[in-house]
């Protein structure tokens, strides 16, 4: 793009130059080629040739500057207007950073919520498990103790059973005490 800018800036130049120099080259070869004609008319012709070729020469530097100073112009918006994209898109990539950054604390959030919950959870269901299993406790000694009392009494009464029976029946009053 620059090369084209800089050909398009060459080529007025280029084109004053070619058509002004064969212009100068007329002017002077006519004046060489012609002395016998009055000093005062090729003097005034070779005047106005220089005049025009000047003015010429002028217009054409003129427009040259004229259209760097346009591709300058140009070229100045065109950096604005990306610069203005650019900045754009820098706060709209920033908006998305911020959106994702805030999914995912969020996120973080709702997995600390989720741990602490199954935490609750898994604690609740220790305790339940540990009383469960204090209560089998409890009942097994009760049936542990009541299986001892019986046993205690079983043996009471065979102990009593076999002392009575060698010695004398005893009287059916005494018995049921």
């Amino acid at each position: 793009m620059k090369f084209g800018g800089a050909l398009r800036a060459a080529l007025p130049l280029l084109l004053v130059v070619g058509i002004s120099a064969p212009l100068a080259g007329c002017g002077s070869t006519s004046s060489k080629s012609a002395p016998a004609e009055a000093s005062g008319a090729s003097g005034a012709d070779q005047e106005v040739n220089e005049e025009a070729t000047a003015e010429k020469q002028e217009e054409a530097s003129e427009a040259v500057k004229n259209r760097e100073l346009l591709s300058l112009l140009e070229a100045k918006k065109r950096e604005e207007a990306a610069e203005t994209v650019a900045k754009s898109t820098e706060r709209a990539a920033a908006e998305k950073a911020k959106k994702r950054e805030a999914k995912a604390k969020q996120a973080e959030q709702e997995a600390k919520q989720r741990e602490a919950q199954t935490i609750a959870k898994a604690k609740q269901q220790e305790q339940r498990l540990k009383a469960e299993a204090d209560k089998q406790r409890e009942a097994a000694k009760q049936r542990e103790a009541e299986v001892s009392k019986q046993e205690a009494e079983r043996v009471a009464t065979q102990t009593t059973t076999t002392m009575t029976a060698p010695a004398a029946p005893a009287p059916s009053g005494e018995a049921g005490q």
